[in-house]
C-alpha cells in the first residue's frame, strides 16, 4: 500500500514538470512573431495576381497576336477599360479589362504572334496592393526542361566535349542503271539521298518505297546531309564539273537554295501564314468537303441601273452597280424568306432579318463586313454603309458583330473584269452570289426585225443543296434579275 502511494506521488510529480516544461516550449517571444510577420508577408511571399488569359474574339479564333498595349506596367485599370489590341483572325479588336485594379506585369509584349487562347498574357493586382510585388506563376514545365542544360553550361565553362561523329554513310549498294518505283524517288528525291546507297528488294533490282524509308531509318545521317552540304565557304573552292544525266532521266538530289544567291530551278521559299490565311484555308475546305455546292447562273441587263445611276449622279447623288446588287439582291430575299435560311447542327434555321455579307480584299486576305437589315435600307444608305465597312475592314478595325452574323454573300469581281465564275458558299450561310462584270452584247430585238445593244451582267449563285434546291435557286434569280432591269420593284418592295 505504502508502496502504491509512493508511485502515485511521483508520477503527479513527472506530470506537473513536463506540463511546466512545455509551457516553455510554446512561449511565444517578440523575435519570433517578427519572424512568422516576415515569412507570412508579401515580400516573401509576393502579391497574389489576377490572371489577363488570351481571350477568344471571334467563333474561328485560336491564337491571336499581341499589336499593341494599351496600358503601362504600374497604371491603374477599371473595368471596361481598353488593356490591349489583339490581331485575331478577322481584325484588329480592343480587348477589354473585366476588373478594376492595377496592371502589374506584361508577360506578352507588343509583337508577340501565334498566342494561344488561354495562354497568360499579363497580371493584373487589387487595388491599395503593391504591384512590384506581384507573384508571377512559374513557366509551364516545358520551358524549365529546356534550361538546366543552359545553366548549366553557363555555371561551369568548361569545354565541351567533341561531337560524337556521326555514322559512317552506307556503301553504294548497286553499280548498274538504277530502277525506282515513283514513291522511293519521291521520298530519297525530298530527303536528298543518293539512290545507290539504297538497297533494293524489288523485282529486277527494283528500288520499293519500303528500301527508300529503311535506307532513312539505318542511317539518320542522312537527315542532315541537305542541311549540310550548303555551308557558306570562306573561299572558292574548286569542284569537279558534275556528269550531266542521260537525257530523259530525272536527276537524283534536287537542287538547294544558298541564300544571297538567286535560287535555283526546283527551290522553294517557306513563307509563314497569317491567322486570316489560316482560317480562310479552313473554312474553305470545311466548305467545299461539308456542303453539297449547286450552280445557277444568269445574264441581267443593266441598262435601267446604268440610267439611274446617271440620273442620280447628275444630282449630286454618287452610288455604284454594287449598291443596287446589294439592294436587289436583299429584296429578294425578303420576298422569298425560304431561301433566307442558314444550315446548323440540327438542320435548317429561318432568319429573320435580311444581312448581307460583301465580300472584301485586303492585304491579309478576304473578310465579309455585313450590311445590317438592307432589305429596309434606301440604295444610298447601303453605300454608305458598305464604304464605312470596307474601309474599316482594309485598316484591320472591323468590330466582331460587323462580320458575324450574315445571312448571304455576295462576291464582285465585276472590277477586276471577270466575265464569270463561281464562289465557295460561307458557312453556315445558304447561299452566295458571284457577280462578274457587265458586257455590251447586239442581241435581236422583238420585233426580229433590228438588233440592239444590251449590258449584260453575269451572275452565278452558289447554293447549298440542303438547303435551297435547283427550283428554288432559279426562282431567286429570276427574281433578283427583275429587281434590277426593273429597280423601281426595289421601291415598292
Amino acid at each position: 500500500m505504502a508502496a502504491s502511494l509512493r508511485l502515485g506521488r511521483q508520477g503527479i510529480l513527472f506530470g506537473l514538470r513536463l506540463s511546466n516544461f512545455n509551457k516553455c516550449l510554446w512561449t511565444t517571444h517578440p523575435w519570433q512573431e517578427q519572424v512568422r510577420h516576415f515569412f507570412q508577408s508579401p515580400w516573401y511571399l509576393g502579391v497574389s495576381a489576377l490572371k489577363v488569359q488570351m481571350p477568344a474574339l471571334s467563333p474561328t479564333m485560336e491564337e491571336g497576336n499581341i499589336v499593341k498595349w494599351l496600358k503601362k506596367e504600374g497604371e491603374a485599370v477599371a473595368a471596361g477599360d481598353a488593356l490591349c489590341e489583339i490581331e485575331t483572325d478577322k481584325a484588329v479588336v480592343t480587348m477589354e479589362s473585366n476588373d478594376d485594379g492595377v496592371l502589374a506585369k506584361i508577360l506578352m509584349e507588343e509583337g508577340s504572334r501565334n498566342v494561344r487562347l488561354g495562354t497568360l498574357i499579363a497580371l493584373m493586382v487589387e487595388e491599395g496592393q503593391d504591384w512590384k510585388q506581384v507573384e508571377i506563376p512559374p513557366p509551364d514545365a516545358a520551358a524549365p526542361s529546356a534550361a538546366p542544360p543552359a545553366t548549366h553550361a553557363a555555371a561551369a565553362p568548361v569545354v565541351p566535349p567533341a561531337a560524337p561523329s556521326p555514322p559512317p554513310l552506307p556503301k553504294p549498294a548497286t553499280s548498274g542503271p538504277l530502277r525506282l518505283s515513283p514513291a522511293a524517288r519521291h521520298i530519297l528525291d525530298t530527303h536528298g539521298v543518293d539512290p545507290k546507297l539504297a538497297t533494293p528488294t524489288g523485282p529486277r533490282g527494283l528500288i520499293t518505297k519500303e528500301d527508300a524509308l529503311n535506307l532513312l531509318k539505318t542511317s539518320p545521317a542522312l537527315k542532315a546531309t541537305p542541311a549540310m552540304a550548303a555551308p557558306p565557304a570562306p573561299s572558292p573552292v574548286p569542284t569537279l564539273a558534275a556528269t550531266p544525266p542521260p537525257p530523259g532521266s530525272r536527276p537524283n538530289i534536287p537542287p538547294l537554295s544558298v541564300p544571297g544567291k538567286p535560287g535555283a530551278p526546283g527551290t522553294f521559299t517557306e513563307i509563314p501564314a497569317s491567322n486570316v490565311r489560316r482560317v480562310i484555308a479552313q473554312r474553305l475546305t470545311q466548305s467545299k468537303t461539308t456542303i453539297p455546292h449547286a450552280y445557277a447562273s444568269v445574264d441581267c441587263d443593266m441598262a435601267a441601273v446604268m440610267q439611274l445611276r446617271s440620273d442620280l449622279a447628275k444630282e449630286q447623288i454618287k452610288v455604284s452597280v454594287n449598291d443596287f446588287i446589294i439592294k436587289a439582291a436583299a429584296v429578294a430575299l425578303k420576298e422569298m424568306p425560304e431561301v433566307n435560311v442558314t444550315w446548323s447542327g440540327d438542320g435548317p434555321r429561318a432568319l429573320d432579318s435580311v444581312h448581307i455579307s460583301i465580300a472584301v480584299a485586303t492585304d491579309k486576305g478576304l473578310i465579309t463586313p455585313i450590311i445590317k437589315d438592307a432589305a429596309n435600307k434606301g440604295v444610298q444608305e447601303i453605300s454608305a454603309n458598305a464604304k464605312a465597312l470596307a474601309q474599316k475592314a482594309r485598316d484591320g478595325k472591323l468590330l466582331p458583330e460587323e462580320y458575324q452574323g450574315g445571312s448571304f454573300s455576295i462576291s464582285n469581281l465585276g472590277m477586276f473584269g471577270i466575265s464569270g465564275f463561281s464562289a465557295v458558299i460561307n458557312p453556315p450561310q445558304a447561299c452566295i452570289l458571284a457577280v462578274g462584270t457587265s458586257r455590251a452584247e447586239l442581241r435581236l430585238c422583238e420585233d426580229a426585225q433590228s438588233l440592239r445593244t444590251q449590258q449584260l451582267m453575269t451572275v452565278t449563285l452558289s447554293s447549298d443543296g440542303r438547303l435551297v434546291d435547283d427550283e428554288l435557286a432559279s426562282r431567286f434569280l429570276d427574281k433578283f434579275r427583275a429587281n434590277l432591269e426593273q429597280p423601281q420593284r426595289m421601291a415598292l418592295a
